[in-house]
């Protein structure tokens, strides 16, 4: 077993190590290059067509809900504390890297968004399948030929044994732990809440998954970022001081755990990609359901999702850490986080001395208990298409009853191992989707210039 336990370290290590951090970095940089920072460029038309009641195409969902379906799964623990994490270890500069990153991984969803719904099909129960387990395989046989079916295969795989640790088991364990902390609620007591109202929703598939996800994420993100802004505003003064700390640490080797190219850097790209998941191919899953015939059209609205879940929500952790009296500067100038708290118990304690009455300990915990539910919810789509893409619609049918149980079990025992099979798993899965990006980047390079070609001749 200790053998086992070495050999699953040394493959998440390697899963977010240096060498897949700056492949996800350069592949983020190539399509920026390539689209012509399409991310940025069509912000303000992305956000048109986002809340455009105008829906055209076949799919199950609508293009907002898939955006918010892909939101669910990657707004939660990595906004609140994986930004945490990733200033206690880094400094504050690593919330300059997590910026890059998101930067960049705005075009990264974009192509895999384009090319999910460009190569996506409609299975057996008449229900659209489409991600990088089909663009891998489809996509890489209609242009280069031959038999790339392994490749989509070992996305799917990934995906699906990442499914039971990142987006169920993990998920379960943090809900029990807030609801425990915040009200003293028994773990057991939480695992059956969530696993009957997990139950309720995925019986209805993608439609019901997706119709929650949409009243759930803009409603908890709002609140999060209201009560973000109160601390800041209240404390405004304190502002020019983080942001000082951001950009000044990021190039310096004053951070609280390492240096410039060393810890700053890989934490804040690491934490990036695991917040917003831009090149680990979960989202473009959720984003093939849309009822959206224009690839395109659906990979502007998903370049929202880099933006919004990085720039936006975890912005709003990093500043409040920053302002709050849980971070000062020590008599040699050096930044030092009081107690050497780290992770979602920094994040508590930041907002709950900012805010009165133990309010900004319920902000952090509900934003917790929520977040991971809807991330539960989207991630057994995720596992249920890539068991769908393994096997068949009717085997993969019996898989929401094993999801189920496992959230039950999840909130109720010891999660370390568990943790450290699905955080390989889940950086493996940039493995097969990177090299698919790559290989039919100039797919949705030509796909994005006769797009645009088209709205100039209609004058938009």
């Amino acid at each position: 077993m200790e053998t086992f336990n070495e050999i699953v370290n040394a493959v998440g290590s390697f899963a977010w190590g240096p060498v897949m951090i700056a492949l996800l970095f350069a592949t983020g940089l190539i399509l920026s290059i390539g689209t012509k920072i399409v991310q940025y460029r069509k912000i303000g038309y992305a956000f048109r067509l986002l809340f455009s009641r105008k829906v055209e195409g076949e799919g199950d969902i609508s293009p907002f809900a898939a955006l918010m379906t892909s939101l669910s799964a990657t707004i939660g623990t990595g906004n609140i504390a994986g930004v945490a994490t990733a200033i206690a270890i880094g400094g504050p500069g690593a919330v300059f890297w997590m910026w890059v990153t998101a930067v960049l991984g705005g075009a990264t969803k974009f192509s895999e968004a384009v090319l999910a719904v460009k190569y996506r099909i409609t299975d057996e129960l008449g229900e659209k399948s489409g991600g990088p387990m089909y663009y891998a395989s489809r996509g890489m046989e209609e242009k280069y030929g031959g038999n790339w079916k392994w490749l989509g295969s070992a996305f799917a795989l990934f995906a699906f044994v990442a499914s039971f640790g990142i987006g169920n088991m993990v998920q379960s364990n943090s809900v029990a732990d807030a609801v425990n902390q915040s009200l003293g609620v028994p773990h057991w007591i939480s695992g059956i809440v969530v696993a009957v109202a997990t139950a309720l929703v995925v019986i209805g598939g993608i439609k019901s998954i997706a119709k929650v996800a949409e009243a759930i994420v803009p409603v908890m993100a709002l609140i999060y970022v209201a009560g973000s802004l109160w601390i800041i505003f209240a404390n405004i003064e304190f502002l020019p001081r983080a942001f000082g700390w951001i950009f000044s640490n990021a190039f310096n080797g004053n951070a609280v755990g390492g240096g410039f190219l060393g810890t700053v850097v890989r934490m804040g790209v690491a934490r990036g990609v695991f917040s917003n998941e831009a090149g680990l191919g979960s989202a473009p899953i959720a984003h093939a359901a849309s009822k959206n015939n224009d690839p395109v059209r659906q990979g502007i609205i998903a370049s929202l999702g880099s933006f919004l879940d990085t720039i936006v929500v975890c912005t709003m952790t990093a500043l409040v850490i920053m302002i709050s009296p849980v971070m000062t500067i020590d008599a040699d100038g050096l930044m030092v986080i009081n107690n050497g708290l780290n992770g979602a118990a920094l994040t508590t304690a930041a907002y709950n001395q900012a805010l009165p009455g133990g309010f900004g300990q319920f902000i952090v915990s509900f934003g917790l208990v929520f977040f991971a539910y809807s991330t539960i919810l989207t991630w057994y789509f995720y596992g249920y298409k890539s068991l769908e893409y393994l096997t068949n619609a009717r085997v993969a049918s019996y898989y929401k009853w094993v999801w189920v149980l496992l959230i039950f079990v999840g909130a109720t025992v010891p999660l370390s191992f568990v943790w450290s099979i699905s955080d390989a798993f889940n950086g493996l899965m940039a493995i097969p989707n990177l090299i698919a990006l790559i290989a039919l980047s100039s797919v949705v390079f030509g796909m994005l210039k006769d797009y645009e070609v088209r709205l100039d001749k209609r004058g938009k």
